[in-house]
Order: C-alpha cells, then structure tokens, then sequence
C-alpha cells in the first residue's frame, strides 16, 4: 500500500502491475501522480503549474522568433531604400 504524496490517502496499487511513467489519480484528491519508480513503488505529483510553466515558455519562444523575423524584414527594407 502506498500513499498520495499530497493528501496522504492510501492508494491500492499492485507493484507488479505499475510502470515507469504511468500515471495514476489519488482516489481522494484526483491529483495526477506519475510512477517514478517501481518495486517500491514511488509517486511524484504532477502540477498543473509545471504545464502552465512549460506552455508559457514555448508561447514566449514563438512570439520572439516572430519578432526576430519582423526585424530582419526591417532591416532589409532599410538597406532597400537606401
């Protein structure tokens, strides 16, 4: 028997039936948990924050290669009009 790293709620997992990177629900909490490991079983939290996080950063990645590209497309018409 394991327990949710959050709440504490006993969760009834099989170590034989688990893999690496499955993830699993807190019955209590429905928090996602991702197995970390196997035979003991170990669970880490996922958060929402992290995907939030992760989803920001590639947002701000797109909008800086568009301005790198508005800036080269500036600079070519300036060197056009001279």
């Amino acid at each position: 028997m394991i327990r949710c790293p959050d709440c504490g709620a006993e969760i009834d997992v099989d170590e034989d039936e688990v893999e690496e990177g499955e993830i699993l629900s807190c019955p209590e909490c429905e928090s996602e948990l991702e197995v970390t490991q196997t035979h003991p079983v170990h669970l880490n939290p996922i958060s929402d924050d992290d995907e939030e996080d992760e989803e920001e950063e590639e947002d701000e990645g797109e909008e800086e290669e568009e301005d790198e590209e508005e800036d080269d497309a500036d600079e070519e018409d300036e060197e056009e009009e001279e």
